[in-house]
């Protein structure tokens, strides 16, 4: 398969990665603005200004409207936009899902995108919405994924796209992924997009969406980049991103800022309800909010800080990237609405699928809440806890103990990790910054591990240094020697 995305760095199942295409290189994950080509609030040439690399227009509106058609096709896609940089071309499916048809083929429209010199183009496939019954998901599906191959042989120099159906059922998904990615034979799919997702971000249904995106990667070759198709809200970039997304879109900073809409990662204003603008952007330290909300060029001002704010996070999201801390990152944007929080839970269910690309080292892992707990390094630990071979006395303390010398291990004891080798305290992920009191998940899942230890080690006597309760602690007391250690010091068994 030729190669025309390279990865250059990674944290958990996200990517910096380079997109190679006719109209020059993009760097992912990136964010690219929908264009309209009957209105434009702001110029596609102005674009560059905000960070964008890439731009996605329709090619179904322009292949209808004749005026546009015609300079599309003498001119080209990129003189029509006014835009010199990679464009990639829709194909008409959103139109199909509210209109339930469309006046052109898949073979006219692929081809169309062609001749006007789309840089990445996109069969018409089925939109299939969430919540159907089975049968027909499962139809649709396989409508979209003939169309795809059929674009397949109409392929020239023009990247293809792949859209993976199959609605709310992760079964399906996966085998739309599985059957798209070994499509080929000469020929092969470029980019991944997964499709008919806005239903449920519109309804703040991040778990099922997080099914779809997992559900998705898990039948795609790791290195396929991923498009999230109409995903443009800058506090979800951070969840989708972790699990593996590389290319967004939407039209969002221009639909919220004709709505009167003010984007924040922590979620959106309706602008006259500010009284502060709580941006750094040029728009924002431009004006202030009742400045902003009488302005004559409102909708144009607020598109604008919309997008900064968009690109914003996107920067944030690849510096979390580069440093190791897209975890963090995630479980401070996660708490931003209970829905993303849910979101966030649904995610670490599948850290065992996460495990396998997460990194072995990287920065300090902090303890951010409960749902820390279940992160992949610790769920990476606990299976490593069987290359601990001890035998005779073993010291496992969460504080010092005088009389150290008289075990042969020692180990320290770590919430949510539990116990481990001295010798590992400066590495990561034992490194961690954790608070000093542990809450209830992160003591409940390093005492489970601890009693895995034991049971693994039958040979070895434990002694447990420990100054606190839990359900648990009965348990180990009934295998181990546990010591409590009051304020003033004494030692006092348990």
């Amino acid at each position: 398969m030729p190669q025309i995305f390279e990865i250059f760095h990674k944290d958990i199942c996200g990517r910096i990665g380079r997109l190679e295409t006719p109209h020059g290189t993009i760097e992912t994950p990136t964010i690219m603005p929908v264009v309209n080509p009957n209105i434009q609030t702001i110029k596609p040439s102005e674009f560059r200004e905000f960070g964008a690399e890439v731009i996605i227009t329709n090619s179904y509106i322009i292949y209808r409207k004749p005026e546009l058609r015609e300079r599309a096709l003498s001119g080209g896609l990129h003189s029509l936009l006014d835009f010199d940089g990679p464009i990639m071309t829709d194909s008409g499916s959103y139109q199909l899902s509210v209109y339930g048809q469309v006046e052109v083929n898949n073979t006219q429209i692929v081809q169309f995108q062609q001749e006007i010199g789309s840089d990445i183009g996109v069969p018409l496939d089925i939109p299939t919405p969430p919540d159907v019954p089975f049968t027909r998901a499962e139809s649709e599906l396989e409508i979209t994924i003939e169309r795809a191959e059929e674009a397949l042989g109409l392929k020239k120099d023009m990247l293809l796209a792949a859209p993976v159906q199959g609605s709310t059922f992760s079964e399906l998904r996966e085998r739309a992924a599985r059957r798209l990615s070994q499509a080929g034979f000469d020929v092969y799919f470029d980019i991944y997009p997964l499709g008919a997702v806005v239903p449920l971000m519109e309804s703040y249904r991040y778990s099922d969406l997080v099914d779809v995106i997992v559900a998705s990667k898990k039948g795609l070759p790791p290195s396929a980049p991923v498009h999230l198709f109409g995903a443009g809200h800058p506090m979800m970039f951070s969840l989708a991103v972790a699990l593996g997304c590389d290319l967004f879109d939407s039209a969002s900073y221009a639909l919220y800022a004709k709505e009167g809409r003010y984007m924040t990662v922590r979620g959106t204003y309706h602008v006259d309800k500010l009284h502060y603008l709580p941006c750094s952007c040029p728009i924002c330290t431009s004006h202030d909010a009742e400045e902003l909300i009488k302005s004559e060029n409102r909708e144009e001002l607020l598109a604008r800080h919309n997008l900064y704010a968009t690109f914003a996070e996107m920067r944030e999201v690849k510096q979390a990237i580069k440093e190791g801390s897209l975890w963090e990152l995630v479980e401070q944007r996660c708490r931003a609405h209970p829905r993303l929080l849910d979101g966030l839970k649904r995610a670490l269910s599948y850290s065992e699928w996460v495990e396998q690309f997460e990194p072995i080292s990287k920065s300090t892992f902090f303890y951010s809440g409960p749902e820390s707990s279940l992160r992949p390094e610790v769920l990476r630990y606990r299976k490593k806890l069987k290359n601990l071979d001890l035998k005779g006395r073993v010291l496992i303390r969460a504080q010092r103990l005088d009389n150290e010398y008289d075990f042969d291990y020692v180990l320290d004891f770590k919430p949510p990790f539990g116990p481990y080798p001295l010798e590992l305290k400066e590495t990561y992920p034992f490194n961690a910054e954790v608070t000093d009191e542990p809450d209830y998940e992160s003591l409940t899942v390093a005492l489970q591990n601890m009693l895995e230890l034991m049971e693994l080690n039958p040979e070895a006597e434990f002694t447990f240094v420990y100054d606190g309760e839990h359900p648990l602690m009965e348990e180990i007391a009934r295998r181990a020697k546990v010591i409590g250690k009051g304020r003033e010091g004494a030692h006092m068994k348990v």
